[in-house]
């Protein structure tokens, strides 16, 4: 997948501009990058394209090197999203489940599952199903 079909594909399931996908992808990236290990947003930004994989390689400012990830859900998730300047917090919500989404169409299914494992399972209930095209997962 091309950079420019990731942030379309978020900006279509969010109902957003293209610009504002974009931020939307850089602050759900950045803030799954400090949720989960960072070996696994490694793998994951392997995968992604130019220009976004960064987000998952590029700590957050308050991450340390070698710091853990941090244990919080969703709700946490979506907030620390909406804590970004530019983003609406109204369309925060729409745009970590577009991102989430186009991300497991993105990457490799193992890779997507490791990812989404370190989550809790409320998580999974924001990645809408797969769709025409999707690469479809495991039923568990």
């Amino acid at each position: 997948m091309e950079y420019e079909d990731f942030i379309n594909a978020v900006a279509t399931r969010a109902k957003v501009s293209p610009d504002q996908a974009a931020t939307l992808t850089s602050a759900t990236l950045e803030t799954l990058a400090d949720r989960i290990s960072a070996g696994q947003a490694e793998d994951l930004a392997y995968q992604l394209p130019d220009g976004i994989d960064d987000h998952l390689r590029k700590p957050p400012p308050l991450r340390g090197r070698g710091e853990q990830a941090k244990p919080f859900g969703l709700d946490e998730f979506v907030r620390r999203v909406a804590d970004h300047p530019v983003i609406d917090r109204a369309i925060a919500r729409a745009g970590v489940r577009a991102v989430l989404t186009t991300l497991r169409e993105a990457v490799s299914r193992d890779e997507f599952e490791d990812a989404v494992a370190q989550l809790p399972k409320e998580f999974r209930q924001m990645i809408e199903p797969v769709g025409a095209g999707g690469r479809q997962r495991p039923s568990s």
